[in-house]
């Protein structure tokens, strides 16, 4: 009998307001679990409201679950690049703050190597009209955010964030109601 011991492995993303980001990694192939939180701070068991405040150091962040024998880390990355603005500092549209940032916490020197990689590249793909300023960083902490920031637009398809900030985002990158594994 073959082992159905599934190997997972974790990076950890902020690109912004977590509802975005949980909604967009949801829905990659391979990807298992999506859970909002808050990293890179000095506060312990920070708060929403705490957070808010942009003074505790922590990013909005979306830790991401996947399995890579179905995708890898860089296709997770591709994503990332492609799901915010990584040349903002501290923005992602309306939204300002260092809670905001755009950031690869990462769990293992193979994933940093992996991120720096995708990072350089990225940056020298001519795609973004600025140079990119995307911190990476030893993951630290992981605090997941209260349960009523998990599976946001999911949950909440109709409230005015979701549907005018999310779906067109969604839309944007061909994830509307589907499940895809290739950015391109």
């Amino acid at each position: 009998m073959e082992n159905d011991k599934t190997t997972v492995e974790y990076i950890i993303l902020g690109a912004g307001c977590f509802w975005c980001v949980e909604a967009v990694f949801a829905r990659i192939d391979g990807v298992r679990e999506v859970t909002s939180g808050y990293m890179g701070g000095a506060l312990e068991d920070p708060t929403y409201e705490a957070i808010c405040t942009g003074t505790t150091g922590h990013a909005e962040v979306a830790k991401v679950e996947f399995d890579p024998a179905i995708v890898s880390l860089d296709t997770i990355l591709e994503w990332f690049w492609r799901s915010h603005d990584p040349t903002t500092l501290n923005r992602q549209g309306a939204d300002s703050g260092t809670q905001y940032r755009s950031a690869i916490f990462y769990e293992n020197e193979e994933h940093n190597a992996v991120a720096e990689a995708s990072r350089r590249a990225a940056d020298a793909s001519g795609q973004f009209p600025a140079p990119i300023v995307t911190e990476i960083t030893p993951a630290s902490a992981f605090y997941p955010a209260e349960g009523y920031h998990q599976d946001f637009h999911a949950n909440n398809p109709s409230q005015p964030y979701c549907r005018f900030v999310i779906d067109p985002k969604m839309q944007k990158l061909g994830l509307s109601g589907k499940s895809n594994g290739s950015p391109g």
